[in-house]
């Protein structure tokens, strides 16, 4: 799967420097361009999503049933369309679409080109709608992203806002593709950007929104799913939440694995890639065929009639087993789509089961197995795709029920951490490595206490202190004597208001030479200072933020935070050298 797209020239008549754009005038279109991006996207994904519902109608039929020939005939031939388009007109548009989107963020200065978002559009259109069991949403984000890049682009914004406008767009597709603006934004930032600062939330917020708005006026504001009545909790629930908690952090373990292993060896076989997605289409009709229709396709409909326990618990094991072996297949033969859609599917099967078992052997707990459903949901998002935050509130927000959220929490967490214990690699990192790149990992950069702070690398009040508001005839003889007896090469000196000033010898001996025999006596040392002072810090506060200030000032005193102008130490240049190399 390639994923790098060819880097957007950023030609003069193009692309114009931030220096050639007012700042305040950029900025007031980024936010105006966010809205727009929101808008176009929104506009996108829901005519994706409708034309995924009108080839599923047309290819597989209203209702496909277990052996009708189509099942199997239709993704196959598909599979074969899409293979031949993928090879020869759309070679960008592999994967499930998130990837596809770091990269362009991080190595193609936010290129994504129009045909990339076309062949996406078209293309996992037809892999979805004839039955491969891929998902929209992640298709969504990156048309979304493909948008942004598209507008930023032709409005000819400086690189950096070029770079920021990729998880802008994605936020806003994913959102519309979802109907869950939150749960969009903190899945970009926990996923594609990893940090953000208030204009870039700002921007992400009014995309997503206004996509939101947008994807509402033609579906409703009704959410995805349509939960039954959750009855109050019973606290011993609890213990079947953890279980089932458990369960779906072995289960993303075994889809994890599963396509770690088959899909470079897919792609290894270069003599035959082109007839994959036909292959994977035959196999994954024939689970179809066989009995099993529900794992065809996003699964939406089967998600929901597992909420409402209108399958044996046999077959909702059977339905997440070989939805986990025809997600794997379709997604390891290079046919385009998401893995969200097969996520939750897996997730809100598993859960039924649970509460289906749960039912049968303990009835005296009133949980329902719609309740179960929808915790395993954003159980497996948590454990499969490493994003606990946005697990929780995409369970919230497709559901519009926050009576779960209590079992949400406790089963997400764990299954969120034996994911992470026995599957060490995320599986989007995991992909961009077979794929050759080496995108930042989120997951890394958060868990990583690779920040220092002042106080790791503070050292002693070694050098001498003097009051400001000693005359300068007082502070000369002080400081001359202070200086013999010690090897300092600068001073403290304290000011009004708890403010300090570190002055170098040299600079301190030049003030002293000034003094002249009709100079006011009663001048004190702070005066002779000027006005500019050593800027207040704390132990706190980043290592490396100290730097750029060593190129005015000797020394950095760090100051107390419960006693202002109280000194914890001092901090050198030295020191901070000294500190970063391990020393």
């Amino acid at each position: 799967m390639q994923v790098q797209e060819k880097v957007a020239p950023l030609a003069d008549d193009t692309v114009q420097s931030t220096a050639e754009i007012a700042p305040a005038r950029e900025e007031r279109l980024f936010l105006l361009l966010s809205i727009f991006i929101g808008v176009i996207s929104g506009l996108l994904v829901v005519s994706f999503r409708m034309a995924i519902d009108w080839l599923s109608v047309l290819l597989l039929g209203p209702s496909p049933a277990a052996y009708q020939p189509r099942l199997i005939i239709v993704p196959a031939l598909a599979g074969i369309a899409i293979a031949l388009l993928t090879r020869y007109v759309f070679p960008q548009v592999r994967g499930s679409g998130v990837n596809q989107t770091k990269a362009a963020l991080y190595i193609s200065n936010g290129y994504i080109s129009i045909r990339t978002v076309i062949g996406k559009f078209l293309l996992s259109s037809l892999a979805i709608g004839s039955g491969h069991s891929l998902g929209p949403e992640d298709p969504s984000l990156q048309i979304g992203a493909g948008v942004a890049s598209l507008i930023s682009r032709k409005m000819g914004l400086s690189r950096e806002k070029l770079r920021i406008f990729a998880p802008v767009g994605a936020a806003a597709g994913l959102a519309a593709a979802f109907n869950a603006p939150i749960s969009a934004i903190l899945f970009v930032i926990e996923e594609v950007i990893g940090q953000w600062s208030a204009g870039v939330l700002g921007s992400i917020v009014l995309a997503a929104v206004s996509s939101v708005v947008v994807a509402r006026s033609f579906w409703g504001s009704e959410p995805m799913f349509r939960i039954p009545t959750v009855t109050t909790l019973d606290p011993r629930e609890l213990l079947a939440y953890a279980a089932l908690g458990l369960v779906g952090g072995i289960a993303s373990l075994v889809f994890a694995k599963s396509l770690g292993y088959l899909r470079p060896r897919l792609r290894a076989q270069t003599s035959w890639t082109i007839l994959q997605p036909g292959l994977a289409g035959l196999l994954v009709g024939g689970i179809g065929y066989f009995g099993l229709p529900q794992v065809m396709g996003a699964g939406y409909e089967a998600i929901d009639q597992a909420m409402h326990a209108q399958f044996a618990f046999k077959i909702l094991i059977l339905l997440a087993i070989f939805k986990i072996i025809a997600t794997t297949l379709s997604f390891s033969s290079g046919t385009p789509g998401g893995m969200f859609a097969p996520t939750l599917f897996i997730g809100a099967m598993l859960g039924a089961a649970v509460g289906s078992f749960e039912k049968h052997y303990f009835p005296g707990l009133t949980g329902s197995t719609g309740s179960y459903a929808l915790v395993g949901m954003g159980v497996l998002f948590a454990a499969f795709l490493r994003a606990p935050l946005t697990s929780v509130f995409m369970v919230l927000e497709v559901s519009g029920n926050y009576s779960v959220i209590l079992p949400v929490i406790l089963a997400n967490t764990i299954a969120y951490l034996i994911s992470r214990a026995l599957q060490p690699v995320p599986i989007f990192e995991l992909f961009t490595h077979q794929d050759g790149l080496y995108l930042p990992s989120m997951e890394e950069e958060r868990e990583e206490k690779h920040d220092l702070h002042f106080e790791d690398a503070l050292g002693p009040i070694g050098v001498p202190v003097f009051k400001g508001s000693e005359s300068l005839l007082d502070a000369s003889k002080s400081i001359s004597e202070a200086f013999e007896k010690t090897d300092a090469t600068s001073a403290l000196v304290q000011c009004k208001e708890n403010a300090w000033y570190a002055a170098t010898r040299p600079e301190l001996e030049a003030i002293f030479a000034a003094i002249t025999d009709d100079q006011d006596p009663k001048q004190t040392l702070e005066a002779s200072l000027g006005s500019d002072r050593t800027p207040i810090m704390y132990p706190d506060q980043p290592l490396a933020s100290a730097l750029p200030y060593f190129k005015r000032w000797p020394l950095l005193p760090i100051s107390n935070r419960a006693m202002r102008g109280a000194l914890e130490g001092v901090l050198s240049q030295a020191d901070v050298l000294r500190r970063y190399q391990g020393n």
